[in-house]
């Protein structure tokens, strides 16, 4: 998933970086609030 999303950075350009950083921005919070989760249950 990040591959793909850094893949996407670097072949776009200008226009596809903004859309990868945004992809990539997302996939990270919702890792984050998995982890954040998890830790909360247990």
């Amino acid at each position: 998933m990040g591959g793909y999303a850094g893949g996407g950075c670097g072949c776009g350009g200008g226009g596809g970086y903004g859309y990868g950083a945004g992809f990539a921005l997302i996939v990270v919070l919702f890792i984050l609030l998995i982890i954040i989760g998890t830790a909360y249950v247990y």
